[in-house]
């Protein structure tokens, strides 16, 4: 007759105190604080990248699944990727300039100790970050409707211009997405550049003045070359984020702008991927997308010095 040996709760209580020494000794506590963060990135980030890059070699409709080599890719070079790429880049060559350029002025402005109510303007400017883009978006739907009631048009009509049709004409429909997003990120920038401001000593500046030194030299001479690394930052996300641009294409035209005007890489995506049910296709564009955000980057990572500095 079998019998069962009990468990000695002495032996259960060591291996308890073993298993506890294991997770708190000094080489184990940082992987286990940084397990959560490893492990969403492997299940949410790597894997669907993963899968993607597997599923853009393949023709994906429902309940079938065939493996159609580079057929995917070869469809990439049409007229319509073209006026997305192109659409794309102005959006971001706009907002790089102007969501680095303005924040950092408007930051030395807030910094100043000679500018009154600077507590009020910092959260004023950063309210439009804690907003949706959806919503932001329905707000300026209607701010530049092609009625002749909207905001826009009456603005414009006190300067003697006609209504303007501004989600039907070119350079408005990049416009209105540019002034979406730096309406949204402005302040979020401005807060960047006011953390690097406080790394700035004092001192620099009073010598300055005591040299001589007018704002516009000590701003250019001082606060520019001290800025540099933030300036670099704020544009390269700007970059990353502007070519992954969906939600103010989205918002605007949701079934599409007429010739595609509003178009852009990721709202290309997002017609053909889900809209159009070709989801081979719709992956070989987001990995056209990753190659050209990965390649840009580097290159304006190298050009501006980053690389170099990093490697001395």
């Amino acid at each position: 007759m079998n019998t069962v040996t009990p468990v000695s709760p002495v032996r259960t209580r060591k291996k308890q105190n073993k298993f506890l020494r294991f997770l708190n000794s000094k080489k184990v506590v940082p992987f286990v604080f940084i397990s959560p963060f490893v492990l969403s990135l492997l299940l949410f980030t790597v894997y669907p990248a993963i899968q993607g890059v597997i599923m853009s070699f393949q023709s994906v409709l429902p309940g079938q699944v065939e493996f159609i080599g580079m057929s995917n890719y070869e469809r990439v070079l049409n007229p319509t990727f073209y006026r997305a790429v192109s659409n794309t880049t102005a959006y971001v060559v706009l907002t790089v300039i102007i969501l680095t350029i303005i924040p950092m002025v408007l930051a030395v402005i807030l910094n100043s100790k000679h500018t009154r109510f600077r507590t009020l303007f910092r959260a004023s400017l950063f309210i439009p970050a804690l907003t949706s883009t959806i919503v932001g978006g329905m707000i300026f739907r209607f701010m530049f409707s092609e009625q002749q009631g909207a905001v826009a048009n009456q603005l414009i009509g006190v300067f003697g211009f006609d209504p303007l049709k501004w989600m039907f004409t070119p350079w408005a429909a990049i416009g209105l997405m540019v002034l979406l997003a730096c309406w949204r990120w402005i302040g979020v920038n401005i807060l960047y550049f006011l953390a690097a401001l406080q790394n700035v000593p004092e001192e620099m500046y009073e010598a300055a003045e005591i040299d001589g030194a007018t704002r516009l030299q000590r701003f250019r001479f001082i606060t520019m070359p001290m800025l540099k690394p933030i300036i670099i930052f704020v544009s390269t996300i700007t970059i990353i984020n502007g070519f992954r641009m969906f939600e103010e294409s989205y918002v605007f035209w949701a079934v599409g702008s007429p010739g595609n005007i509003g178009l852009s890489i990721a709202a290309y995506i997002y017609q053909q991927g889900i809209q159009q049910n070709d989801m081979g296709f719709g992956a070989a564009l987001g990995v056209v997308l990753m190659l050209i955000i990965f390649v840009i980057s580097i290159i304006y990572l190298i050009a501006t010095g980053t690389f170099k500095k990093g490697d001395r």
